[in-house]
């Protein structure tokens, strides 16, 4: 079975590995991300796998459409500014309150 793959940068394998994340957004999906994928993490500085997940919910929306229930399990930031700006930087282009995105819930199903 293929795996899809999710990278994650900073402090954020951290965080999914000590339980305090369990949520990712994406602004562009080019991997068709649905429920009941199986998921390989991957540190975005070296590629080196850190765990492995099972996607539980998929909603796109966006940004400007996120609710409370969208943040449970996400990293916060400062200001919505801060989060345009960081999304911006991910993504090498201009995110807004009309950006779309998918909100991406997993539950982790090993280490590595």
């Amino acid at each position: 079975m293929e795996f899809k793959k999710l990278k994650f940068v900073g402090d954020l394998p951290d965080l999914i590995i000590s339980g305090k994340k369990n949520t990712t957004w994406r602004v562009e999906d080019d991997k068709n991300l649905c429920v009941g994928d199986k998921i390989l993490f991957l540190r975005s500085e070296n590629l080196t796998q850190f765990a492995v997940g099972l996607l539980t919910c998929v909603v796109e929306k966006t940004f400007g459409e996120l609710t409370e229930s969208d943040w449970d399990g996400h990293e916060k930031f400062l200001s919505d500014c801060e989060m345009y700006k960081t999304y911006s930087r991910y993504y090498s282009k201009d995110i807004n309150c009309d950006s779309k995105l998918k909100i991406i819930k997993f539950r982790i199903l090993e280490f590595m």
